[in-house]
């Protein structure tokens, strides 16, 4: 059975979905009408994948998985470049039962090992540059015992397994309530934690934001900058176009301002997906083409807050909006987003409908109208889980309630605005600062390019505001300019005492500045 949407006037809309449900089965099953139509392609090669190739290998996956040994709920690992190989192992996967856990490819050894310990996965599938990074772990984390490699046709490939497997349509029985695939947190905070995502999650996504804010549409072509393995990414590149039948472009290579562009230029996508540091630096980039060269009707951003003046200069340069937006690995994908023709740049929107928000105070009762508090969100893509992690699961899943650890405020029209991060906050003279108020404010300087906020003891043990500033390339500012330039615009309080000028921020491979990293290497002020 298909999941079907229920719109009541009355209360906010939401997906009916069976008990006996398969994810990826549904998703393929909506596009048995199309296979002549072309799902994915990739960017570099330019090859491509058509909805019946893309049923046929996925369904092959499946059943090659099952000749070798692999029992249904058997957690696998998927640590590959955005290819079209990518889809046909995450989707196979779960059609066999199999519980994929997605992998960020830009970590350590020493962060793999942890996540193949931690997941207890039997197999491992790699694209073929990223194998080195595995070779002292074969043999030598517990449960793996099988890795086949992605762009390559030796014998224990990807696409040698493929070959190997029968196209007949079995998926398994699962239930909408079966643990369904894995994402690892980013780690913008710390230690990565296995988010454990059931089989009705996608799709509560892709209607509730992708088609109910987004519009997501059978004739879009979509690019997204956040990769597959990225909870944003997986919802942009895979769940969203195929449930509506559009097609997705992938890029392999990560998403430096030219390669962006090339894309937006050669495939002409409709929906773009992008985040703040990566808005900002196309709009610095000298060769950035003209709008009329491309083709974008509406572009999002997620990962971070977007300073209000990133978005406008987008609008003023292209003339689309950004839908700024708020997920999490948690949630598996927005929940809280500006709406088009309904953007406000500095908030983060309105609740996506079918979730719930709340601000909730340091005392444990609901704010009102402008109190900062950090947001909740009750909403039907929760996680089940973080997996061996029982302390951490009860503090963040209480109840019907997510906690995000954002500080948010709310206005009297129901427009969110970001405050950072609740690990970030500072108080200063017993007053809340928002590092992201400070680091917006700065970024208005024409010389800024990025910036990060964290609190630093001053002499008397007093937590004061400090910056780290990355300027734009050809461009130069004092320390005491932009000091004055925050004194200016905000209240005087807010102002960063001391400015340190860096070449880069720490980040995720999704973005996000880890302002923690800044933390613990900057000592007190002297």
């Amino acid at each position: 059975m298909r999941p079907s949407i229920a719109d009541h006037r009355s209360s906010p809309p939401r997906v009916d979905i069976p008990r006996d449900y398969n994810a990826a089965q549904d998703l393929l099953a909506r596009n048995e009408g199309r296979y002549g139509k072309v799902a994915f392609i990739d960017a570099v090669s330019g090859a491509s994948l058509t909805y019946g190739d893309l049923a046929k290998q996925s369904y092959q996956f499946a059943n090659a998985l099952r000749a070798k040994g692999f029992t249904p709920e058997t957690r696998v690992m998927i640590a590959m470049l955005d290819t079209l190989e990518w889809p046909v192992v995450f989707l196979g996967c779960i059609l066999a039962g199999v519980v994929p856990v997605a992998a960020n490819t830009l970590l350590t050894t020493k962060d793999f090992e942890f996540m193949l310990r931690d997941s207890r996965a039997q197999a491992l599938f790699v694209s073929k540059p990223l194998l080195p990074v595995f070779e002292s772990l074969v043999g030598t984390s517990g449960t793996l015992k099988d890795v086949y490699m992605a762009g390559d046709d030796a014998a224990n490939s990807v696409a040698a397994l493929i070959a190997a497997g029968s196209p007949v349509p079995s998926p398994h029985d699962t239930s909408a309530d079966d643990p369904c695939f894995w994402l690892y947190s980013s780690g913008s905070t710390g230690t990565p934690k296995g988010t454990v995502h059931l089989h009705s999650h996608l799709i509560q996504t892709a209607e509730l934001y992708g088609r109910g804010v987004l519009g997501i549409r059978e004739d879009d072509v979509v690019f997204s900058a956040a990769k597959l393995f990225f909870a944003y990414g997986l919802g942009n590149s895979l769940t969203f176009p195929m449930s509506v039948g559009a097609t997705a472009v992938l890029l392999p290579a990560r998403p430096a301002p030219a390669e962006v562009f090339n894309t937006l230029l050669k495939y002409q996508p409709t929906i773009f997906y992008g985040v703040p540091t990566l808005y900002a630096a196309l709009l610095a980039d000298a060769n950035r083409p003209a709008r009329a060269q491309l083709n974008l009707r509406v572009c999002t951003s997620a990962g971070e807050a977007l300073p209000a003046e990133i978005g406008r200069r987008w609008t003023e340069a292209y003339g689309c909006e950004i839908l700024d937006g708020i997920g999490s690995t948690e949630m598996l994908h927005i929940f809280l987003s500006n709406r088009p023709r309904q953007v406000r740049y500095g908030t983060t929107g309105q609740a996506v409908p079918g979730y719930e928000l709340r601000i909730v105070g340091d005392d444990g009762r609901e704010c009102g109208p402008g109190e900062i508090g950090e947001l909740q969100i009750n909403g039907p893509s929760a996680a089940l889980m973080y997996w061996n992690n029982r302390a951490k699961t009860k503090a963040t899943f209480a109840g019907e309630w997510t906690r995000s650890g954002d500080k948010y405020t709310r206005d009297a029209d129901g427009y969110y605005t970001y405050g950072g991060r609740s690990d970030d906050m500072l108080k200063v003279g017993g007053i809340y600062v928002s590092p992201f108020e400070v680091e917006a404010c700065l970024m208005t300087h024409a010389a800024v390019l990025e910036a990060a906020v964290i609190g630093v003891a001053d002499t008397d043990e007093l937590v004061k505001p400090k910056a780290f500033v990355v300027l734009k390339a050809g461009q130069a500012a004092s320390a005491e300019v932009l000091q004055m330039h925050v004194k200016n615009a905000l209240a005087p309080y807010k102002y960063p005492r001391w400015i340190e000028f860096v070449p880069e921020l720490p980040k995720t491979a999704t973005g996000k500045i880890q302002r923690f990293k800044l933390r613990a290497s900057t000592p007190p002020a002297a």
